[in-house]
């Protein structure tokens, strides 16, 4: 069943076309690049943004700010929005970073932190261009040979520089499962040692090669909890650049409710009815996943359809 809540992130070509068939072709990257619509997005070398001091939106720089303060970075094309052509300005060498801010009138924002604050819109081209950075940061020799790797396609190819190799290298996802488990009217969640106080969240884990998503699903909670599981049905998926996954969320059967943590990844797992669920927000006893993740909008479904909970009440009656 589909998702009733677009996921945080997701929902970006509602707004963006990302131009992926134009993207070699030259004369119109620099048309755009010097056109007075052109916004750019900075994110400096830890991966954050800017954002304006007076307002919840990020801090783009116009075409004029982009030449006087970062002429000789290379702009990597996220797409058209509004009828503008948006960049990205991935800062290897910042200027201090408390300047820049200065020089901005913003702040420094991360990627948790604005996906919480910002638009859909901004929070998707922030992550979008926080996954293309973290990409082009981590991708600099060629695999096949070792030579360097030089930015092509508005800087969303590398190319191998060696005249007898030129490979091209093409930026990478990796496929992550996360699953709300269902039995006899309670879910399975698990928590880590290192969460916050009563903190759980659905299980999740990466696809390994090989392997289906539904596969994976099975052998991740089996791994973490010892639940075996039967039926898997897709929720939502989630790009989740932090640095370079995306999360697929599912909606799964287990065929028995026997517990064994065996691969001592998770602190605890349990299985929660939505009554205890609800008594334990009400005494702070049981904490949701970050509003942030696709985990929460799993739980929000599975007591949504289980007992016509609205978990966004739930958890603003206790804030």
């Amino acid at each position: 069943m589909a998702a009733p809540v677009t996921n945080i992130f997701a929902g970006l070509s509602l707004v963006l076309d990302r131009m992926a068939e134009r993207r070699d072709q030259e004369a119109w990257l620099a048309e755009q690049c010097s056109c007075a619509q052109a916004r750019y997005l900075v994110l400096d070398p830890s991966g954050e943004s800017y954002l304006l001091r007076e307002a919840e939106h990020l801090r783009w720089l116009g075409e004029a700010e982009r030449r006087e303060l970062f002429a000789d970075v290379p702009a990597s094309l996220l797409g058209i929005a509004e009828g503008c052509p948006h960049f990205l300005l991935a800062l290897d060498e910042a200027p201090l970073a408390e300047a820049l801010q200065d020089r901005l009138a913003a702040r420094r924002i991360g990627l948790r932190e604005a996906g919480l604050r910002l638009s859909a819109a901004e929070a998707g081209l922030f992550a979008y261009a926080k996954g293309l950075a973290h990409w082009q940061r981590e991708t600099r020799f060629c695999s096949g040979c070792g030579a360097p790797l030089e930015r092509v396609a508005a800087g969303h190819r590398m190319r191998c520089t060696s005249p007898s190799c030129g490979r091209l290298h093409f930026p990478r996802t990796d496929a992550a499962i996360i699953a709300i488990v269902e039995y006899e009217g309670a879910c399975l969640l698990g928590r880590q040692a290192s969460w916050p106080k009563g903190r759980w969240s659905a299980l999740a884990g990466f696809v390994e090669p090989g392997e289906s998503l539904e596969d994976a699903v099975r052998r991740e909670v089996s791994e973490e909890s010892g639940v075996r599981v039967g039926e898997v049905h897709y929720h939502s998926s989630q790009p989740w650049p932090l640095p370079a996954s995306l999360m697929v969320g599912f909606l799964a059967q287990a065929l028995d409710p026997s517990i064994d943590l065996r691969d001592g990844e998770l602190e605890e797992a349990r299985w929660f009815t939505p009554a205890q669920i609800v008594a334990g927000l009400a005494d702070g006893s049981f904490a949701t996943p970050t509003r942030l993740s696709v985990s929460y909008q799993l739980l929000a479904h599975w007591l949504r359809e289980r007992a016509g909970l609205e978990l966004d009440e739930l958890t603003a009656d206790h804030l």
